[in-house]
């Protein structure tokens, strides 16, 4: 593993604790144990992370107000593809997973620097890991510059400067460093109070199940009969049971069947679904989008509510850890592009289409793809507009005809 070999890096001289408000020293372990175990918590958690790996980061610049996509950079060159490991997708879906179960998520990247012909120092990113320590500890060197030491279950240590280590915090709160509660852990008190009613619930229901299978009538028989008869005739009977295949039991004058009734009391839908709706509550996750029977309104209220502030969340970290000062001044951002999560109907995607086209805002093959039709390589790079538009700086001069005669 050479890739690991490049996070290996030794304490700095003079190292100590950083400083806490609390007063604790900021040493944080970090576990996923307990509501997982929740196939309704485990089956929320999945509808977020399947919905964010659906994201397009992209490195923009923004230019007198409009984002320019900077495709050739070695920041959109790892952002395509992260690692040796994983897709984009993948790097996502870990990252994701990762900080809804830790609430706090790591990224270490590996670059080198060089120096340009102006002498600035420029970063080449080579790769992006997504980690999973067992314990985190915040630590200062003697000119109080920060650092993050992991420590890992395989016994695996590092120590990075936390101005090069991407951290992303999910319930950001008490904690001066982790995303969670004051030891910089998910709090979960509530939601296993919850969690154990649904297992009671649950339990309740598959006892009541099996109870109605258990006893469903007694033999009663007419007459008094000593212990060895009785013996007799119950394996008697329990051979006649073993041959019933009509689902009719003979008895003989001496025997009569007593059916007993099964009124079992089974947990109500509605309570059961209440109890559901409350566990994903914790999570914004609507019950319809995880049985994806969602409406259009559905899924721009879960968007918004809950996917939205994790990719601006996710957004900002990337920006801040990824450039300079120098280079954010200039305008250079990592943007979470959300094309593919927008839920549109065919009719709605017509309407895109017909407001974009006529300003040359989309290419030929991108209404095609919009549409669900493969692009043509006859249209790769076409654009039209409509001739009946004209820049908004130009439209005085325009009317009054100046424009036509400057032309001339």
């Amino acid at each position: 593993m050479k890739w690991f070999d490049k996070l290996l890096k030794k304490r700095p001289n003079g190292a100590r604790y950083a400083p806490t408000l609390s007063g604790y020293s900021p040493i944080y372990s970090q576990f996923g144990t307990n509501i997982y175990a929740s196939d309704v918590v485990v089956q929320a958690i999945k509808c977020i992370v399947d919905e964010m790996k659906k994201l397009k980061p992209m490195h923009i610049r923004i230019r007198d107000n409009e984002p320019v996509p900077v495709d050739k950079s070695s920041i959109q060159t790892v952002l395509d593809n992260p690692n040796a490991l994983m897709t984009t997708s993948e790097f996502l879906e870990k990252m994701v997973w990762l900080l809804m179960m830790n609430y706090n998520a790591f990224i270490i990247p590996t670059y080198y620097e060089w120096t340009d012909n102006n002498g600035m120092t420029r970063r080449s990113y080579e790769s992006l890991y997504p980690v999973n320590p067992t314990q985190v500890d915040f630590i200062e060197d003697a000119a109080g510059r920060l650092f993050v030491s992991f420590t890992f279950g395989g016994g695996y240590k590092t120590t990075v400067a936390y101005e090069d280590v991407i951290h992303i915090k999910y319930n950001y709160s008490v904690n001066p460093y982790m995303g969670g509660n004051a030891a910089g852990q998910p709090d979960h008190s509530a939601l296993l109070k919850t969690l154990d009613l649904n297992q009671t619930l649950l339990q309740g229901v598959a006892k009541a199940m099996k109870a109605s299978y258990a006893v469903n009538g007694v033999i009663k028989y007419n007459a008094l009969i000593d212990d060895g008869k009785m013996k007799a005739a119950l394996d008697a009977l329990e051979k006649k049971l073993e041959n019933n295949e009509s689902g009719i039991l003979p008895l003989d004058l001496r025997a009569e069947f007593v059916p007993l009734k099964n009124d079992i009391q089974i947990v109500d839908e509605a309570t059961l679904k209440f109890v559901d709706e409350k566990i994903l509550r914790n999570f914004g996750v609507p019950l319809p989008i995880l049985t994806g029977d969602y409406t259009q309104d559905c899924y721009n209220a879960f968007y918004q509510k809950t996917l939205e502030p994790l990719i601006i969340a996710i957004s900002q970290a990337f920006t801040k850890k990824i450039f300079t000062d120098r280079e954010r001044a200039f305008g250079n951002r990592i943007e979470l592009y959300p094309k593919d999560l927008i839920f549109m109907t065919v009719q709605q995607t017509l309407q895109m289409i017909e407001i974009l086209s006529p300003t040359g805002a989309m290419t030929e093959n991108e209404k095609r793809v919009a549409l669900g039709m493969r692009p043509l390589p006859e249209l790769e790079g076409r654009r039209y507009m409509s001739l009946n538009w004209i820049d908004a700086d130009e439209a005085a001069r325009y009317q009054i005809g100046k424009l036509d005669e400057e032309k001339e």
